[in-house]
């Protein structure tokens, strides 16, 4: 993937909640990331998710931190607040606990933006434990970015 940004002159920024930097250690754990990995930021509390990439408290406050519009809010500000062409957001619930009726443990919402465009949103409901969800949650955040070139 990073050889495929490279020939696309793309750069790369993560907004992460529920998997707290991983889609971005992945990344950077690639020799030569450098020149694709712009940068990533680690939005786990609310506080952090306005103050880093600017999401509204108040979009927050209405639909939750696990929702469509602060997952494209995150990837919309992940691409304002950076150099970056693509940026990638997640948002999620990845247990064991914290998870409701409505949003039950797995689900996450990711968003993609490229600098120009609105983002684009998917959920997804990830089975399994911690680990696992927030691995797959990597994986699908990888698909999306490959996707999107």
């Amino acid at each position: 993937m990073l050889d495929a940004c490279r020939a696309h002159r793309v750069l790369l920024a993560t907004a992460e909640s529920c998997t707290g930097g991983l889609i971005a250690a992945a990344l950077t754990a690639i020799p030569g990331s450098s020149d694709v990995v712009e940068r990533g930021f680690v939005t786990y509390s609310n506080a952090a998710k306005t103050e880093l990439v600017g999401v509204p408290a108040a979009l927050i406050a209405e639909h939750g931190a696990v929702s469509e519009p602060v997952a494209r809010a995150m990837a919309e500000g992940a691409i304002a607040h950076s150099r970056a062409d693509i940026a990638v957001s997640v948002t999620g619930v990845a247990g064991p606990g914290g998870g409701t009726a409505t949003k039950p443990v797995g689900l996450v919402w990711l968003g993609l933006a490229r600098r120009g465009h609105p983002a684009a949103t998917e959920q997804r409901v990830f089975p399994g434990d911690r680990t696992a969800i927030r691995e797959a949650v990597v994986a699908r955040a990888f698909a999306l970015i490959r996707a999107a070139l």
